[in-house]
Order: C-alpha cells, then structure tokens, then sequence
C-alpha cells in the first residue's frame, strides 16, 4: 500500500470514527431528493397526513425534501402536474381521469381515501325529499374537475343539465354554503368533512337537511389519490423516489388518525394563524379517517382494482354527458410506486 493510500484510509476512519465532528469539523451532508405534492386544496385537515409527515419529520428521515403546495379554487391540480409543477398531485379520479382523456398522462400511483366524502345536501323546506325530487330545482355544483360526479349522477337519472328545457338548474357554486343558507337552491354540494359542518355552525339543525350520500346513490367514485406523469414512471430512480414519499406519506395519515388532536394543531399551523381552529380541524380529521381503509393495515394507500374499475363504470354512464367516452385502461393506475413504498 502506498503512503498516499494509506492516508486516505486513515482520514476515511477519522470521519467516521466521530472525532471530525467532535473537533468541529463536518463532512458534508447528502442532499435530500426534492419532492413537490401539489395539493387540490387549501391548507385542512383533508391533508393531514401529508402535514404530519412532514412536521414530524418523516419525509426528512426518508432522504426528501418535500414541497407541499396548497390548492384553490383556481387551482387545477392536472394542469400544474401537466406543466410540471409538481412531482404528485393529490386529486379526484374522475377529474384526473378526465384530463388523461384529454392528454394529461395521470396516473394513479397511490389511493389514501377509499370513500367518497361528497354528498348533495337539501333544506327540507324544499321539497326534495328523494332524488325524484331533484326535477325543476336549483342544485349548487362544484366545478374545477369536481363537478364530474355530480353529473354522472345526473345522467343516471336521467335528468337534463343543460339547455333552455333542462330538468335541474346548476348554479354554479362558490366553495361555501351560502346558497343554501340564502334559499338560492335546494340543495349544494358538500363534504362530509367539511361543508355538510359548516352548515350545523350556521345554525341549521341536522332534522333540517337531507344529505344524499354519492355512496348510498352508487355514484361514488374515488377522491384523494395520488397522481404521477406516466412518462416519469419510466424512471427506475425516480419510481424509488416516489416510493419513500409514498412510505412516509402512509405514516404520516397511520400518524395523524392515531394522534388527532396533535395532527389538528398541526394542520391549524399549516394554514395560518387565524384561518382555522383546531377544534375545527380534529372534527374533519374524524371525518376524514371514515373514509380511509383503517390505518395500520397493510393496504392503506393501496389502489383496489374494483374501485378503479367502480369508478370507471360510474364515469361512463353518464347519459348523453358521460365524463369519459372510453375506459382509460390499464395505464391510468400502476401498484409500482405503492409496492416500493412497501418493500414488495
């Protein structure tokens, strides 16, 4: 060995024995591998688990620096994925679905929720009583890629949405209760984690309304997954990338649903003094946890093939309006980033 190599080695066992940082001297750090997850909506409890993991440090155990950027209601998670905003977005697989027909390559790399959390809720003072009833009213729609469901059911009504002799009237909702608090329609759109809530705050009572669950009318479809581009899937690295983000993501909800007090404080500092509460926070969290396969199993995150395919079903029967004209196939979803997650 010569003495040059012999030196390296000596300073190699130097560094690693300790002694370099305890006389303040440092190697440098490896760079966290950047991530960006665009969410589909301000910062909430919706979110929760993405929020934990990265104030608990989890995406920083992982090896990522991770970006988690709001959404609103100008913002379209397909188009920012599209134009390479983000690495994921966080979206609804009829509006991500919509959008790969039109030329978006999302794909479904990871499910969180496995419920649908949209509902339709009436006043009784109405007349809506049962969806027969919904012919010549007012309903308050979600637009921006949520409205997709709604006239799914619609078509499977058989009622008109559009047109000078349409069976229901759309008003074009502004992501709040005030048409229903203000009688500018029958019904609106809401969540079961958020809106339906804000409407008990303003003061309606529960015997008041009638909620439709899009579960209950078999026209649910699903929300919240997790959307990559196809062609970056092709990647081998950057699958293993997403892989740990998926990993740390999974314990950050396995986090949140078990401690949910301390994850709605954390949500409460994500979105900024003032915006929320807390109290507010843990009641979506509970609401929110419904609709997840129960954390801590083996499954959580994973997209089940028959809810895809549910999802599908429901898209393509949409009357003369259908959200998708064709199944999207096998390409639109893959369990490769999931199974790296995992291990598997």
């Amino acid at each position: 060995m010569t003495q040059e190599k012999a030196f390296d080695g000596y300073l190699a066992r130097w560094a690693a024995s300790g002694l370099a940082a305890l006389l303040g001297f440092a190697a440098p750090a490896l760079a966290a591998d950047k991530v960006t997850l665009q969410l589909k909506w301000l910062p909430q409890a919706q979110f929760a688990g993405y929020y934990v993991a990265q104030a608990k440090g989890f995406y920083r155990q992982a090896g990522l620096d991770v970006i988690l950027k709001p959404g609103g209601p100008d913002v379209e998670p397909s188009q920012v994925l599209a134009a390479g905003g983000a690495d994921m977005a966080v979206d609804w697989m009829p509006s991500a679905l919509a959008a790969r027909e039109a030329g978006v390559p999302m794909v479904n790399v990871a499910q969180l929720f496995n419920r649908s959390g949209m509902m339709l809720t009436c006043r009784r003072s109405s007349g809506v009583a049962t969806p027969a009833d919904f012919k010549g009213k007012t309903l308050g729609v979600w637009f921006g890629g949520n409205e997709y469901p709604f006239l799914s059911w619609m078509g499977k009504l058989g009622l008109s949405t559009s047109g000078p002799t349409a069976d229901v009237k759309i008003l074009r909702q502004g992501f709040d209760v005030a048409p229903l608090l203000n009688n500018q329609a029958a019904c609106i759109s809401t969540m079961i984690y958020n809106e339906y809530w804000q409407l008990v705050d303003a003061g309606l009572k529960p015997a008041e309304l009638v909620a439709f669950h899009y579960e209950d009318q078999g026209v649910a479809t699903l929300e919240d997954g997790l959307y990559a581009r196809g062609p970056d899937l092709k990647d081998a690295p950057y699958v293993a990338r997403l892989g740990r983000f998926v990993k740390a993501s999974i314990r950050g909800w396995d986090y949140a649903i078990k401690h949910q007090d301390e994850a709605a404080k954390i949500v409460v500092k994500a979105a900024g003094v003032g915006s929320t509460t807390a109290v507010l926070q843990r009641r979506q969290l509970a609401n929110v946890a419904r609709l997840m396969t129960a954390t801590g199993t083996p499954e959580l995150g994973k997209l089940d093939p028959a809810a895809y395919q549910r999802t599908v079903k429901v898209l393509l029967a949409g009357g003369g309006e259908p959200v998708i004209r064709k199944d999207p196939g096998p390409d639109a979803w893959t369990h490769e980033v999931w199974n790296k997650a995992m291990g598997r």
